[in-house]
């Protein structure tokens, strides 16, 4: 049985979250794993239904993966399933066809074309999905009752110890569009496009193309500045459909009433997703922001946040609560990107402990040991060159990451 696994003392309650128009979400049993849950989404889409999406960029991607990178440049989707417990990735034709096979199946019952019909998986790797599992999987969930999004949330989870939603609403043409999205990570993380599997569902009226861009944009500073293990998935999607329900005049462009309103809700909900993972990261004790300034550019900047970020260094200083900014100092050296040694400043918790290459004067470990303490810890690093910025989240490194990775396949 697969170990049982507290909810993170970082967890968040799952939000209240409305319906959204043109979509119905059921769960099932397919029983991929030995265990007493629902491990199938479905999640059916109303006609005309726009789609876009973001996948892992990892040269060993799923069949899933494949196929949706394909979709997406179709622009439309009628449904998605979802697999928990087997990722199906590293498994050849045997995983292509099992996927196809549950695309015919969904495209049956609903007369689309299969190309309609998005399918994720994730879980064990190497282990080709069971086709008859996932042919009677899928026939319970055709046949089950609509669900909730926190039982969606629920059921696409894997070492997820949370369920993960967020909400966001904006004013379009007059009309009020709103956004829900679910999403599971916990370990596995690393920015490499997204690293996670993440659904986010609205019912306003945009045109796919467009989706397509506000969704890249929102992950290039949400999904894509969290990590938990520096490790990314085979499997990592981000899918966002727009039912068109709400009734507003069509988004094609940010010339269009409303537009920038619907992206900044788009963002609200990614970055929301985004943190909610970290603090779902596997053993994770404390949540990290590393806000990095002065670097001679935004991505520059990205870069520096996320080598001390992934740096088991600095993530098991932060877990032992130890202001030891000497590893922070490591972790922008070795990133690979302009810094000077003698502008380079770093502070925790809004008070520097360096500033211009060396210790602040009476420098005072008091308050920063205070800070570490908490749950919630900010990093600043400022390395004096140009206007570059970004903040990118992790957690610490604890030793329940190693104790839930060693037993993840029994």
């Amino acid at each position: 049985m697969p170990m049982e696994l507290e909810p993170s003392p970082l967890a968040l309650p799952f939000p209240d979250m409305p319906e959204i128009g043109g979509v119905t979400l059921r769960v099932a049993r397919a029983r991929y794993k030995e265990w007493d849950r629902c491990d199938l989404t479905y999640a059916e889409l109303t006609e005309g239904t726009a789609v876009a999406g973001v996948f892992t960029k990892s040269a060993c991607a799923s069949s899933e993966v494949e196929l949706g990178r394909e979709q997406v440049r179709l622009g439309r989707a009628r449904a998605l399933v979802v697999n928990a417990g087997n990722s199906n990735a590293f498994t050849g034709y045997r995983g292509r066809e099992a996927v196809e096979q549950i695309m015919a199946q969904v495209a049956a019952h609903l007369d689309c074309d299969p190309s309609d019909v998005f399918v994720s998986s994730t879980g064990v790797i190497g282990v080709p999905l069971p086709r008859d599992k996932a042919r009677e999987g899928v026939e319970n969930a055709l046949a089950a009752e609509p669900c909730g999004w926190e039982e969606a949330a629920k059921t696409i989870g894997t070492t997820d110890t949370f369920a993960k939603g967020a909400h966001a609403s904006a004013v379009v043409g007059g009309r009020r569009v709103e956004l829900c999205g679910i999403i599971k990570g916990s370990g596995m993380i690393a920015p490499d496009m997204a690293t996670m599997l993440g659904y986010i569902f609205t019912d306003a009226d945009i045109a796919p193309e467009f989706l397509q861009q506000l969704l890249e944009s929102a992950n290039g500073s949400t999904f894509s500045c969290i990590t938990v293990d520096g490790d990314t998935s085979t499997s990592d999607t981000v899918l966002a459909f727009a039912t068109g329900k709400a009734g507003n005049p069509r988004l094609v462009s940010f010339d269009d009433a409303g537009a920038d309103a619907f992206a900044a809700a788009l963002q609200d909900v990614c970055r929301q997703l985004a943190h909610l993972v970290v603090r779902d990261g596997e053993g994770a004790q404390k949540f990290i922001e590393i806000a990095v300034a002065g670097a001679e550019s935004d991505d520059s900047a990205r870069k520096v946040g996320l080598a001390i970020a992934n740096s088991p260094l600095v993530k098991t200083a932060i877990a032992g609560e130890d202001a030891n900014w000497g590893r922070v100092v490591m972790a922008v050296g070795k990133a690979g990107e302009p810094a000077d040694r003698d502008r380079l400043s770093i502070g925790f918790g809004g008070a520097w402990a360096a500033r211009d290459g060396q210790p602040v004067a009476d420098y005072d470990e008091a308050p920063i040991a205070a800070h570490l303490k908490g749950r919630e810890i900010g990093i600043d690093v400022d390395l004096g060159l140009g206007d570059g910025r970004a903040t990118v989240w992790t957690c610490d490194l604890t030793h329940g990451y190693i104790a839930i990775n060693a037993d993840y396949r029994s």
